[in-house]
C-alpha cells in the first residue's frame, strides 16, 4: 500500500513539474544585430504562451549577457504574452558575425526550459548607406540621405558631410531600417569651375562612442549655360565690351564677331587682337573664337577714338589758317636765343632776330625790348641799332628798304650778375614797315631758354 501511495505521489510531482513549464516560445522579430562599439542591446520580440497553470517566469542565461526583463514575468494559464528580450554582453565581447546563445525560462517552482536565440554582431561600417539626388549648376540645394540597413535602433547620430559642393554637420535620430533625408543649400561659387560627372562625398557618422567613414556618390548633371553681356559707353571715345561667361559645367566653344566700316576701323583698337579679319565691301568683320571651361569668361574690348579724325581735321584747319596768315605777312621776324660763355662766369645770352622780307618793303623798323635784371653788352653783330634806350631797355634797328626775299640778321648780347634758373622767356620783337603807302606791323615769336646754374668760360 505504501508503495502505491509513493508511486502516486511521484506521478503527481512529475505531472506538476511538466505542466508548470509547459510554455511555447515564438520569435516574431527577425535580423537582430548587435553593433560593436555601440552600447545598445540586441532586441528580440517574443510571444510566450503558458499552457500550464498560472505562473511567473524568469529569463536568464549563463553566458555573460545581461538580459531584460529583469525579475519574473507573470503569465496566466493559456495566455500569450509579448516579451521584448534585450540582450547585451557584460564586459569585453570581440566576436563578429553570426552568434547563437542559450538562455533559460524558469518557472516559480524551479522548473525551466532551455531556449536559443541568434543574432549577428557587426561593425558600424556595415550598417549605413549614404547617397544624394542628382543636381546641376542651376540647383540651389541638394538632398542627401542616410540609410540604416539593419534592424537596429541607433537613436541620435551625428553626421558630417563633406565634398567639393558642400561641408556641413547634421544630427538626427535614425531607427531600424530607417532612411533619413536632409537638404543643404549650395553656394555656386564653390563649384562653378567643376565639370559635369560623378563625384564622391564623405560622411563621418558618430553613434555614441563608435564612428565610421563612408562614401556616397553625387551626380553633377550636364548643363550648358553660356551667358553674354554687352556694354557700350563714351561719345567721342566709344568703348564696347563684350563678355561671355560659361556658367554651365561643360566645356563651351564660343564665337564673337564685331564689324566696322573702312573709316572707323582706322581709329579702332582691340583687346585682345582678333583671331580673324575679313573684309566684305566697305565692312570689316573681326572675329574671336575661344574655348571656355566651366566658370571661365572671355572679354573683348573694342575702343574707337573719334578724337583722332577730329584732331586731324582741326590740325588741317589750323595749318591752312597759318599758311594763309604766313603767306599774307610781308615781313616775318624769327627770334632765337642761346647761351654765351663769359670770363667771369656771368649769366649771358646771345639774342638773334632773323628779318625776312617776302616782298619789297620800305622804311623797315625792328624794335626789341630787354627783359628785367639783364644788361646790354656793347658789342653787336653786323647790324647796329640806330637807337638804344637803356632806361626803357629798348633797341631799334632801321632799314631804308628790303628787297623781296632779303634776309637780315640782327644780334646782340645780354648778361646778368645774378644767375637765372629755370625757364627764361624773352619778349617778342616788333616790326614796322611801309607797303603801298600804308604802315604795317608784325610780331616775332617769343624765345624761351631753360637755364641751369653753372660756371662760364671766357667770352670769345
Amino acid at each position: 500500500m505504501k508503495k502505491v501511495i509513493f508511486l502516486l505521489l511521484a506521478f503527481i510531482l512529475v505531472f506538476h513539474t511538466i505542466s508548470a513549464i509547459d510554455v511555447v516560445v515564438k520569435k516574431i522579430s527577425s535580423d537582430e544585430i548587435m553593433v560593436a562599439g555601440v552600447d545598445k542591446p540586441a532586441v528580440f520580440d517574443l510571444q510566450v504562451t503558458n499552457n500550464a497553470p498560472d505562473d511567473s517566469f524568469q529569463f536568464y542565461n549563463l553566458l555573460g549577457f545581461s538580459m531584460t526583463p529583469i525579475g519574473t514575468v507573470p503569465i496566466s494559464f493559456g495566455q500569450t504574452k509579448d516579451i521584448r528580450l534585450e540582450v547585451k554582453p557584460i564586459g569585453d565581447f570581440e566576436f563578429l558575425g553570426p552568434y547563437t546563445f542559450t538562455y533559460y525560462i524558469r518557472a516559480s517552482d524551479g522548473s525551466e526550459t532551455k531556449q536559443s536565440l541568434s543574432f549577428r554582431r557587426v561593425t558600424l561600417d556595415d550598417i549605413f548607406e549614404v547617397g544624394a539626388q542628382s543636381f546641376d549648376p542651376e540647383s540651389s540645394s541638394i538632398e542627401l540621405y542616410v540609410k540604416n540597413k539593419e534592424n537596429f535602433n541607433f537613436g541620435k547620430v551625428d553626421v558630417k558631410f563633406k565634398s567639393a559642393f558642400f561641408d556641413f554637420e547634421k544630427s538626427f535620430s535614425i531607427g531600424p531600417n530607417d532612411k533619413v533625408t536632409t537638404s543643404v543649400e549650395l553656394n555656386k561659387e564653390d563649384f562653378k569651375q567643376l565639370i559635369a560627372g560623378f563625384y564622391t562625398f564623405d560622411a563621418d557618422i558618430n553613434a555614441g562612442e563608435a564612428s565610421t567613414h563612408i562614401e556616397g556618390n553625387l551626380e553633377f548633371s550636364q548643363k550648358n549655360i553660356l551667358t553674354a553681356q554687352e556694354k557700350n559707353y563714351g561719345v567721342l571715345i566709344t568703348t564696347k565690351i563684350i563678355k561671355k561667361t560659361n556658367d554651365g559645367n561643360v566645356v563651351e566653344v564660343t564665337d564673337t564677331q564685331v564689324k566696322k566700316n573702312i573709316i572707323s576701323r582706322l581709329f579702332t583698337t582691340f583687346s585682345p587682337e582678333p583671331d580673324n579679319v575679313q573684309r566684305e565691301g566697305a565692312t570689316i568683320y573681326y572675329s574671336w573664337s575661344t574655348q571656355l571651361n566651366p566658370g571661365e569668361n572671355f572679354e573683348v574690348s573694342v575702343k574707337t577714338n573719334y578724337l583722332y579724325p577730329v584732331i586731324i581735321i582741326l590740325l588741317v584747319i589750323v595749318i591752312v589758317i597759318l599758311a594763309k596768315l604766313y603767306s599774307s605777312t610781308n615781313l616775318s621776324l624769327n627770334k632765337k636765343v642761346s647761351f654765351v660763355k663769359t670770363k667771369g662766369g656771368e649769366f649771358a645770352l646771345k639774342v638773334s632776330i632773323y628779318v625776312h622780307a617776302k616782298k619789297y618793303l620800305e622804311n623797315v623798323s625792328v624794335i626789341d625790348r630787354l627783359p628785367p635784371l639783364v644788361k646790354l653788352y656793347e658789342k653787336f653783330g653786323a647790324e647796329h641799332p640806330r637807337k638804344v634806350d637803356e632806361k626803357l631797355k629798348r633797341l631799334e634797328w632801321g632799314f631804308e628798304k628790303l628787297e623781296a626775299g632779303e634776309v637780315r640778321l640782327i644780334s646782340y648780347i645780354i648778361y646778368s650778375k645774378v644767375g637765372v634758373l629755370g625757364k627764361f622767356a624773352l619778349p617778342s620783337a616788333t616790326g614796322l614797315y611801309e607797303k603801298d603807302g600804308k604802315v604795317h606791323e608784325t610780331i616775332s615769336n617769343r624765345a624761351f631758354l631753360v637755364s641751369e646754374q653753372r660756371t662760364k668760360d671766357l667770352v670769345d
